[in-house]
């Protein structure tokens, strides 16, 4: 957990707007339906993602959530730009010079294509990770009927997530308490040792947590979570989203 304005998990944001206070499953939905339709708009309507986009904006300041927090989390994309970036480089068919650069006009189409969804598509679900706590979120799959089993396994990883990475934290202080400083190339062994005996690590105290579980009655299914109950105010609130972003999309094609 990170900072003062965390609650729950790394990316909530505590906070008692109308955004933190609907039912997960209603948002989870709704963001769904709202990555669906951005999706779905053509590549060449400029304005439409500027309205997705101030639609975004607009949810993130009446959550009272950060932007300059929602922008850093975007970071998350960075390795996706790399791909982007190449697209005009590689792509084939006519060309066009921009800024003495001899770049594809249909490589330029995907990038901006990938770019500007990905982009909106990511503040979106950082948007729904800061307004609901993780286990709100799987609270959540359980009402839309997702398979138990995937929410049970989503719910080890993300909970063992800072398990993992405390004990990685541990084997670094001790290579580093021994003298290792990974600067050089020819030390990319180590590394790789390092997370062979990571791995084994892991796999045995994953060994150990299910032994105590099924010493506690664990039946191969986890105990459903007490979910909150969605009301009707709650979808009709979460659905104006989509719905004007449905109408935008309908508009462009048109």
């Amino acid at each position: 957990m990170s900072g003062g304005h965390t609650h729950g998990h790394g990316l909530f944001v505590h906070g008692h707007s109308r955004l933190h206070t609907i039912a997960p499953q209603c948002k989870i939905a709704g963001a769904l339906a709202f990555v669906f339709v951005v999706v779905a708009t053509p590549r060449e309507a400029f304005w439409a993602y500027g309205v997705y986009g101030g639609m975004i904006v607009a949810l993130t300041l009446s959550a009272r959530v950060p932007l300059l927090t929602l922008v850093r989390r975007l970071a998350v994309e960075t390795p996706f730009l790399i791909f982007v970036i190449a697209l005009p480089l590689l792509a084939g068919g006519e060309r066009v010079d921009v800024v003495g650069m001899d770049l594809s006009t249909e490589g330029l189409w995907a990038a901006w294509n990938v770019l500007v969804k990905a982009t909106l598509g990511a503040a979106t679900m950082m948007l729904l990770a800061s307004t609901t706590p993780i286990t709100s979120i799987l609270q959540g799959f359980q009402k839309l009927r997702v398979p138990s089993v995937i929410v049970a396994i989503a719910g080890f990883m993300i909970r063992y997530l800072d398990v993992i990475a405390s004990e990685m934290r541990r084997m670094k202080v001790g290579r580093q308490s021994r003298g290792y400083e990974p600067r050089v190339l020819w030390q990319a062994r180590a590394l790789a040792s390092s997370a062979g005996t990571l791995f084994i690590r892991s796999y045995e105290r994953g060994e150990r947590v299910h032994l105590a579980m099924m010493s506690r009655g664990y039946a191969g299914a986890m105990p459903e979570l007490a979910a909150v109950e969605a009301s009707a105010a709650d979808w009709l609130t979460v659905l104006l989203v989509p719905a004007v972003a449905a109408v935008t999309c309908a508009a462009a094609w048109l």
